[in-house]
Parts: C-alpha cells; structure tokens; sequence
C-alpha cells in the first residue's frame, strides 16, 4: 500500500516540476522511486523514507556541478547582452530629476546614472546594468 502513496507523491511532485521548469522538485521525484522501489522489496515504511531521504539528496548534490557547468556555458541574450557596451548620452541624466536617455542600436532607453551622479549630453557611457525598462550607466573617464 505505501507503494501507492509514493506514486501519488511522485506525481504530484512532477506535476509541480512540469509547472516550474527550474529543477525544483525532480529531485524529490527520484527520492519517491527509490522509495517506490523499496517498498517493492518489502521494506517497511521508515526505511522507505530513509531511502526517500538519501537518494533526494545524493541526486540534488550530485546535480550541482551539472548546474554549475550549465550555467556557465549560457551566453547572454537579449537585454543581458547590451550590459557593457558602450554608448553616448542622448539626453542629459539626473536621477533626481527622473530624466535621461541614451540610443543604443537605434532604440532610445531610459537612462540613469549608477552612482547617482548628473551626466550631460554627449558622455560616451558603459551600460552597467539593465533593470526594467532603464540602463544605468556609468560615465568613461
């Protein structure tokens, strides 16, 4: 019967991974058929959730250099790929005022100053950051 309550389990616990799309709980998904499998050869229901419990966390360790190398492979796309390029001050920037822009790639963003500091029109600028609908730039010296 404890064979059962791990299927339900399992599943509930995919169909939530299946919703997230991050690795969130396939992790406990393999702990379940582990325990799945245990119960399968007659262990009785603590050792099932000792095997619950190794076998998640061996998979999730496991994983993390995976993740890791993952990671580090994705190269920046979209907004993320105009952090550190380079532009000019299309409007004057004064984060106390609300005001600034700058043109990159024929598209004109909002623009505010990384440090806070005013930066006329004309500055050659470095994109530090993206955040929303806002670059903030800091000037090149």
């Amino acid at each position: 019967m404890n064979i059962i309550y791990w299927l339900i389990i399992f599943i509930v616990l995919l169909i939530i991974e299946i919703a997230t799309v991050s690795l969130v709980s396939i992790w406990f998904c393999l702990g379940c058929l582990g325990a799945m499998a245990a119960g399968f050869f007659g262990c009785d229901l603590l050792a099932q959730i000792g095997v619950f419990a190794v076998v998640s966390g061996v998979s999730l360790f496991a994983a993390i250099p995976l993740k890791k190398k993952v990671k580090a492979s994705v190269k920046p796309t979209n907004v993320n790929s105009l952090v550190g390029r380079e532009t000019c001050v299309l409007e004057d920037i004064d984060n106390l005022k609300e005001q600034g822009s700058i043109k990159l790639n024929d598209v004109i963003w909002t623009a505010r100053s990384s440090n806070g500091e005013a930066i006329p029109k004309g500055t050659k600028v470095v994109i530090n950051e993206i955040k929303g609908v806002k670059a903030f730039v800091s000037e090149i010296k």
